[in-house]
């Protein structure tokens, strides 16, 4: 009765904080119900099916300021409602949300109530600013559909109209015509069949707030939603991924005390880049930048100019795109960038990875991403301080889950050993927000190559049509038949990293010997040998794996390198030459998850006693 009354008093001519904390809460509500849906018809800029997800993250961050019961001032409301989306905008859209939110809080100032005319001045600069955020507007996208609600809004307050539900209602009614002539504007939405995805939630969260103004509820789910045709189809033709760019780009940048981030030349400086869809979001201290780039560390070096950079992400929209393709494979398999796996197995089996954090020298990096595996390397040889490995905070798996879930049933993550990381209880915290059953977190019990094995296996059985628990119940098998080997040839890097004690390193100098790790079942490494002098370490290393191995078994390796490619070829030439069942060997750079502690020059050896997923 409360919402009701609240409802009621908005025919008035002014609209209290508390009463626009409610309405914006019921809207962001309607588009958090409908992210699937706009995940589906997700075509532009890029198929890569994750607007919905996108809105639903940046609005997330919304709903929880809006939460905060001393907010009964309604520009106080828009400052926080602006502030966080902007820290919290995830994509394209949500960027632009931002922007809008931002234009709007910045108009509206520390106004006590709105009213009809004030609503309107705001939301028209809150037009502009999201125009204004993008290198290359484009109509037809969720720009349109705000310019046709901002100019409804404008009409009607230079006709004196001050009743807020007919205000809102007819600029409603705008905006879902502006979203219905989408394709109109945009031929690759026509081709598709749908409206735009960003404008799509524009227009849910419109509705959400208008139906909560009309009645004190949530909206119910628009008959506008999916595809534009009239027979209810709403699975579109998506088109193939296309776009001149992989990494859909984002980062923080945060100016110092005292000092302003130069928007105008920041635009300049990322327009030298190879870039798209860009967006510049945000106020003069802090801005959210978001590009389609095929290099994020150039993004990111360049943002490093203004300010300080945070929240760096990047998502692969390849992989994103095959997602959103393959619809009837009902598990989606990751993990984290703790395993080593060859590139033709991450894309061949869509794969998705959640990178790893590396600090080195004051500025963190996205392992695989931000910072290469040869760069990695490069820094842990010269740096003075070495670098750190972190696990990725649960928002990045969080993320990944909510668009995988958005196109599957279930969601498997194949995570780095418990006992070698707090990687996977990041995952297990992002996975408890999720409904129950949907993500499970599987604990390989092992990390870098032997890792990398079973996310593979967990990859073929899902694309094989499995079940999630058939799929669990076969790594769970193969976790015992799964092993990682290392070889050490320096424990310095160790050392330094806290992982070996002090007093092993002149003694394994003196006696030139370099120690053998293996895994063991309860996912630590334990020491089980060594090598002696340093002749023909790979094919000696070789040698000792293949002596633990039964020949007659059907194996499955993975030799990783620690930049020594050469050295890892001898030692798959080793492998291969002894193992006559050999189903598959595959050749990798050892990434930062095992490099940071094993150092360059150490080699690993992931095995499998290998059974094909049987459907």
């Amino acid at each position: 009765m409360q919402g009701w009354a609240v409802a009621a008093n908005l025919a008035e001519q002014q609209l209290s904080g508390y009463g626009l904390r409610r309405a914006l809460a019921a809207g962001i509500a309607r588009v958090i119900a409908e992210r699937d849906q706009i995940n589906r018809i997700n075509v532009f800029p890029v198929p890569d099916g994750d607007t919905g997800t996108n809105l639903a993250f940046t609005l997330s961050a919304v709903l929880a300021a809006l939460r905060v019961p001393r907010l009964a001032n309604a520009g106080e409301v828009l400052q926080r409602v602006a502030a966080e989306a902007v820290d919290g905008a995830r994509g394209n859209s949500g960027a632009i949300l931002a922007q809008f939110f931002q234009g709007v809080s910045e108009h509206l100032g520390s106004r006590q109530r709105l009213t009809p005319k004030l609503l309107a001045h705001a939301v028209g600069a809150g037009a502009e600013s999201a125009r204004e955020a993008l290198a290359e507007p484009r109509e037809g996208t969720i720009l349109s559909v705000i310019s046709a609600f901002a100019s409804s809004l404008k009409a009607q307050s230079g006709q004196g109209i001050q009743n807020f539900r007919s205000h809102f209602a007819q600029a409603l009614a705008v905006a879902r015509d502006a979203l219905r002539r989408t394709p109109d504007q945009l031929a690759v939405l026509r081709a598709a069949g749908v409206v735009d995805a960003g404008g799509q939630g524009f227009v849910d969260l419109l509705e959400g707030i208008g139906d909560y103004i009309e009645r004190g509820r949530r909206a119910e789910p628009s008959p506008l939603t999916g595809a534009l045709a009239e027979d209810g189809v709403d699975t579109p033709a998506l088109p193939e991924f296309d776009d001149q760019h992989r990494y859909c780009s984002e980062c923080m940048i945060s100016a110092d005390a005292g000092q302003a981030v130069d928007r105008a030349q920041l635009k300049a400086a990322l327009l030298g880049l190879s870039i798209s869809s860009l967006v510049i979001a945000g106020t003069r201290e802090k801005v959210r930048v978001h590009g389609h780039v095929d290099a994020p560390a150039q993004l990111f070096e360049v943002a490093a100019r203004f300010g300080r950079v945070t929240s760096q992400k990047a998502d692969d929209m390849r992989a994103q795109t095959q997602s959103a393709h393959s619809l009837r494979q009902q598990v989606a398999i990751l993990t984290d960038s703790g395993a080593d796996i060859p590139l033709e197995a991450l894309e061949r089996l869509n794969l998705h990875l959640v990178p790893v954090r590396i600090s080195i020298g004051g500025s963190d990096y996205l392992d695989r991403v931000s910072l290469s595996t040869a760069e990695f390397y490069r820094a842990l040889r010269s740096s003075p301080v070495p670098p750190r490995t972190s696990q990725p905070p649960p928002g990045d798996f969080r993320r990944l889950f909510e668009f995988l879930l958005s196109h599957h049933q279930q969601v498997i993550d194949v995570s780095l050993a418990r006992a070698l990381s707090g990687t996977l209880q990041s995952a297990e915290t992002a996975a408890s927000r999720e409904p129950a059953g949907r993500v499970q977190i599987f604990d390989s019990c092992n990390g870098s190559a032997g890792q990398g094995l079973l996310a593979i296996w967990a990859a073929e059985a899902a694309q094989a049509g499995l079940s999630a628990a058939a799929i669990i119940a076969g790594l769970t098998r193969l976790r015992t038949q799964t092993q990682l080997w290392a070889a050490v040839r320096d424990i310095s890097y160790g050392v330094r990293g806290g992982r070996a004690p002090k007093l092993a390193l002149p003694l394994t100098r003196l006696l030139r010997f370099a120690p053998i790790v293996r895994s063991n079942p309860r996912g630590k490494l334990s020491l089980v040998g060594g090598l002696w002098g340093r002749a023909r370490f790979a094919e000696r290393f070789a040698r000792t794996v293949v002596r633990h191995l039964d020949p007659d078994r059907r194996w499955r390796v993975i030799v990783g390198h620690c930049d020594c490619a050469e050295d890892a070829e001898l030692a798959r030439a080793t492998v291969q030459a002894a193992l006559p069942n050999l189903d598959t060997i595959w050749v990798v750079e050892a990434g930062a998850g095992i490099g940071a502690h094993a150092g360059p020059g150490s080699l690993v050896i992931g095995v499998q006693d290998y059974l094909p997923p049987q459907p």
